[in-house]
């Protein structure tokens, strides 16, 4: 009778345990997802990587404030919207967006609410509406047609650009290190039955990029930690249209353009199809 009753304290004792760490992930998802840093003092200037930016201030549908970069290059008509990965800001990819640079279009990069310098505290909808936000501006204060959009996206951000290029027209999709869903995460994360189901987050990036019209490069490191590289194949294999897949043999997780060099500029080239064009404003 002892051991029967000890044993049905144990299994009270973790199923309370469950029962509290699910309520943990509920309550504290957001702090769990997102590590926005904001954009210290000091940090290295554009001018430093030789990249001349415009800065400018966008406002999302909701009324947040956000900061980006705009890196004209008035010999091109095309641009490419940049969402950068987790735990990084506008400073942080400096070297990011010079090697980007090298492709020849214009860029416009954006710290989601609660990076960098923008206002606001991150949440999946909310960074939503600010790569809308970046989409508008484009189009209405540059003048770039949506066939002239190119949308690239790391990681975090690959979840923001099949997002965007699942809503709305434009010339190409590209995502690096990106991941299926928040959902196959927390599975392969928690391991524990059903836990699954409990961030509010979905961030369903394989469901997305079905609905995706554009040319797709879907781009992966060999040596990904985060994300593993089957699930960037997953993503191409779902992608319904012109499509290709990089895998750079090497690569971790956010040095994929480092170590991929040209072979990863061209791969990106390829989709852009560089050519003369009317330049935006």
């Amino acid at each position: 009778m002892r051991f029967k009753s000890l044993g049905m304290s144990v299994v009270l004792g973790i199923g309370a345990g469950l029962m509290a760490a699910a309520l943990l992930v509920r309550l504290f998802e957001n702090r769990f997802i997102y590590f926005p840093p904001r954009f210290p003092e000091g940090f290295p200037s554009p001018e430093s990587y030789g990249l001349k930016v415009e800065e400018v201030w966008l406002t999302a549908e909701d009324g947040v404030r956000l900061n980006a970069w705009y890196l004209p290059n008035a010999s091109s008509s095309k641009v490419l919207l940049v969402f950068h990965g987790n735990a990084e800001n506008l400073g942080y990819s400096l070297p990011r967006l010079r090697y980007l640079a090298r492709l020849g279009t214009s860029l416009l990069a954006v710290d989601y609410r609660g990076y960098g310098r923008s206002e606001g505290a991150p949440n999946e909808a909310g960074i939503y509406r600010d790569a809308e936000a970046a989409y508008r501006y484009v189009v209405e204060r540059r003048g770039c047609l949506p066939k002239n959009i190119f949308v690239y996206g790391q990681s975090l951000g690959s979840a923001v650009a099949i997002e965007l290029a699942s809503r709305h027209e434009c010339g190409g999709l590209i995502v690096e290190s990106a991941f299926t869903s928040a959902r196959e995460l927390a599975r392969r994360m928690f391991r524990i039955p059903f836990f699954e189901y409990l961030p509010k987050s979905r961030f369903d990036s394989l469901a997305k990029i079905a609905r995706v019209q554009a040319p797709v490069l879907v781009i992966h490191g060999s040596r990904d930690e985060v994300f593993p590289s089957s699930m960037a194949e997953r993503l191409y294999r779902a992608a319904p249209g012109a499509k290709s897949f990089l895998l750079v043999e090497g690569a971790g997780h956010d040095d994929v353009f480092l170590t991929g060099g040209e072979h990863y500029l061209n791969a990106i080239r390829s989709v852009i199809d560089l050519r003369q064009g009317t330049p935006p404003a």
